[in-house]
């Protein structure tokens, strides 16, 4: 699948200049972007606005996949939206990552609910983020997926500055 995108060139003042003067995003230059995430239904899930713009180095990998290849290419200053299937972004939902447990081995703590998110420790002390997929009398069906697996992830991205 490929990754969909619509650009929107910014022209004038604001177009930004970069410290290097390099006008075009090429693999392995460091960049800063502010993008805004969203859901297909419009809901956004994670936005650089507020804050620092995202500095990372185009096409290492640090970012997801579909992220990072829009961005190559991408002049100063230029706005893109682009449309990243779940195997450019988190991958699909795999039903290999759910696991049954007993509710007795959760922690004391709020009743658990489906859609509830817990922190899971792994032998050698990391934590991440699972969701609580299923609640029964006895048990319940943890989602070791990525919280944003198997979503269709739209973005609109904007080069601040290659640095």
């Amino acid at each position: 699948m490929a990754v969909n995108s619509e650009t929107k060139k910014n022209s004038g003042a604001d177009a930004g200049k970069s410290g290097a003067g390099k006008v075009t995003v090429n693999k392995g230059d460091n960049i800063k972007v502010e993008y805004t995430g969203t859901f297909e239904d419009g809901t956004v899930f994670d936005s650089s606005e507020g804050k620092e713009p995202l500095e990372f180095e185009a096409g290492s990998g640090r970012v997801i996949k579909g992220f990072d290849d829009a961005v190559i290419g991408m002049k100063n200053g230029e706005q893109k939206k682009i449309t990243i299937p779940p195997a450019q972004a988190y991958g699909d939902l795999n039903p290999h990552l759910t696991k049954k447990i007993p509710r007795s081995s959760l922690p004391e703590g709020p009743e658990p609910k489906a859609g509830m998110m817990l922190a899971v420790s792994t032998p050698d002390g990391q934590q991440f983020p699972v969701r609580i997929a299923e609640v029964s009398a006895e048990e319940v069906t943890l989602d070791l997926n990525h919280p944003l697996a198997g979503k269709t992830l739209l973005f609109t991205v904007r080069i601040m500055e290659i640095l």
